[in-house]
C-alpha cells in the first residue's frame, strides 16, 4: 500500500493536512481513547492501593509489577512488530487492556482487602504493553508520508498529552463516584479504540524482519549501540526520568503533603500533560530546526529543576506549575528522540529498534516508579523527590560530556543529508558546519 501524498512542506495547510488522512486520523483517535482510559485507570489504581495500605512502597510495586513482564518480553515484542501486522498487535493489546479493566472491576466488587490481585492484573497489563508499545511506535511512519512525519509526531504527542490531561481529571472525578465506575468506563473506551484501529491500513512490509533467531531479536540493540546520537538520546531519557520519577508519588503527595482528595490527584496527574501538550502544539507549528542537541539537554534540565520545585512545594498550584514545567521539558526531549529513532531506522528493523527504545522508556517510567517508592521509604517522601531532581541535573551534565556529538548537534542529521538547500520551514538557515558533519557521521540516514 503506497503512502498518501503530502502537501508542500512549510505551508500553513501542511500543518493540519495529515489529519485528513484516514489512516492517521483513525490511529490518532484510537490512541487518544486508549491513553485516556489508561490514565483514568492509573489514577484509580494508585488511589485505591494507597487508600488500602497507606504504603509508599506499594505505589512503587505498582510500577515494578508492570515493568517486570514488559522487560522480559520487549525484545521478542519488537521482533513481532517487524514480522506481524503492527495494526493487529495494537488491536490485540487494546483488547487485553480492556480485559484488565474488567478484572479490576471484579476485584473492586469482591471487596478484597489485600492488594496482590491488583499487582497480578498489572503483570498482564505490562505484558500486553510490551507488544502494543513497540507496534505503536513503529507504525506511525507507515501511516503518513515522510514529509509529514514531523507534523504527525507532534500531533500524535499532542493527542497523548491531551489524554493525560483529560484522563486523570475524569478518573479522579469518577473515582469520587466509585472505583468501579472508572474501570467500567476504561473497558468501554479500550474496546472502542480497538474498533478504530480495525479501520486503519498501513504501508508496512509484513515479514521483512526474517526468522525469530536470537541474532535477529537482538538486531535492534546492536543498531542502537552503533549510533552514538540515538544511544545518547534514549539513554539520557532513561536515567533522567528514572531518578526524577515524581509522578509515582502523586497519591502520597496529594494526601499527605497537600492534604487533598482524589480530584486534586487527577489535577496533579494532568498538570505534567498540560505542559507537554502545549509544548507539542508549539512544536507542530514551529518544528525545531537548529540547536537540536542544546534543546534536548535544556529540556531534561528543566525537567530536573521542576522535580526539585515540586518536591519542595506545599501549595497545590505551585505543585501544578512545577509539574507543567516538567512536562514541557520532557516533551522537547521526547520529540527529538522520537524523530531521531524513527527516521534513522530502516523499516525492516524498526520494531526491534522501537523495542530497545521502549525498554529505556519503560525502565525510566515503571522502574523509576519503583525506585521512587524505595527512596521515599528510605529517605522520606519530600527528600526523595528533591534528591531525584538533583540526580536528573547530574545526569544531564554527565551526558553532555559522554555524548559530545549529541550536545553539538545543530540540525537533525537526516535533514542535513537530504536538504542541501535552505529548508522552506526555516527561512534563513544555513547548511551546517563541522558540528553537523560530526553528527551526520555518527547517524547515517536510513535508506
Amino acid at each position: 500500500m503506497s503512502a498518501p501524498q503530502s502537501h508542500a512542506a512549510g505551508t500553513p495547510e501542511s500543518k493540519w493536512a495529515v489529519l485528513r488522512q484516514r489512516n492517521f486520523a483513525c490511529f490518532l483517535a484510537a490512541k487518544l481513547l486508549a491513553a485516556m482510559a489508561i490514565q483514568m485507570q492509573s489514577v484509580a489504581i494508585g488511589w485505591q492501593v494507597y487508600a488500602s495500605t497507606g504504603s509508599v512502597l506499594d505505589l512503587g510495586w505498582i510500577g515494578l509489577a508492570q515493568f517486570a513482564p514488559f522487560f522480559a518480553l520487549i525484545l521478542v515484542a519488537g521482533h513481532a512488530a517487524d514480522v506481524v501486522d503492527r495494526r493487529r498487535i495494537i488491536i490485540a493489546g487494546y483488547v487485553v487492556d480492556a480485559l484488565c479493566a474488567v478484572l479490576l472491576l471484579g476485584y473492586t466488587f469482591s471487596g478484597l482487602k489485600v492488594v496482590w490481585p491488583v499487582f497480578a492484573v498489572l503483570v498482564l497489563f505490562g505484558a500486553a504493553r510490551a507488544f502494543m508499545m513497540t507496534a505503536s511506535q513503529a507504525i506511525l511512519i507507515n501511516l503518513v508520508p515522510q514529509a509529514d512525519f514531523r507534523h504527525a509526531v507532534a500531533l500524535s504527542s499532542s493527542s497523548f498529552h491531551l489524554a493525560v490531561i483529560l484522563g486523570p481529571m475524569l478518573g479522579g472525578l469518577l473515582y469520587l463516584v466509585s472505583p468501579a465506575a472508572v474501570y467500567a468506563v476504561v473497558g468501554i473506551a479500550l474496546l472502542a479504540a480497538a474498533v478504530l484501529m480495525l479501520m486503519t491500513r498501513s504501508a508496512q512490509q509484513i515479514g521483512a524482519g526474517g526468522s525469530a533467531s536470537l541474532q535477529s531479536v537482538f538486531e535492534g540493540l546492536r543498531f542502537v549501540w552503533s549510533k552514538p546520537v540515538v544511544l545518547g538520546a534514549i539513554s539520557l531519557d532513561l536515567f533522567a526520568v528514572l531518578f526524577g520519577g515524581a509522578t509515582a508519588m502523586l497519591p502520597a503527595v496529594a494526601r499527605d503533603v497537600l492534604h487533598a482528595d482524589a480530584s486534586a490527584l487527577g489535577l496533579l496527574r494532568s498538570a505534567t500533560a498540560i505542559g507537554a501538550a502545549l509544548t507539542a502544539v508549539a512544536l507542530a507549528f514551529h518544528p525545531l530546526g537548529r540547536r537540536v542537541g542544546s534543546w534536548m539537554f535544556g529540556g531534561v534540565a528543566v525537567f530536573g529543576l521542576g522535580t526539585i520545585v515540586f518536591g519542595l512545594s506545599h501549595t497545590l498550584w505551585i505543585s501544578v506549575a512545577a509539574l507543567a514545567a516538567m512536562g514541557a521539558g520532557d516533551m522537547v526531549s521526547v520529540y527529538i528522540r522520537h524523530i531521531l529513532v524513527q527516521l534513522e531506522t530502516p523499516d525492516a528493523i524498526r520494531g526491534r529498534v522501537s523495542a530497545v527504545n521502549a525498554v529505556f522508556i519503560g525502565a525510566s517510567n515503571e522502574l523509576g516508579e519503583f525506585e521512587s517508592g524505595v527512596t521515599a521509604r528510605w529517605f522520606g517522601l519530600v527528600p526523595s523527590l528533591v534528591i531525584g531532581g538533583l540526580a536528573t541535573l547530574g545526569v544531564t551534565v554527565a551526558w553532555m560530556g559522554l555524548f559530545p556529538v549529541l550536545r553539538r548537534m545543530d540540525r537533525f542529521p537526516h535533514e542535513q543529508a537530504s536538504t542541501p538547500a535552505v529548508p522552506e520551514e526555516s527561512p534563513g538557515l544555513e547548511p551546517g558546519g563541522d558540528e553537523v558533519t560530526a553528527a551526520r557521521v555518527a547517524v547515517k540516514p536510513a535508506t
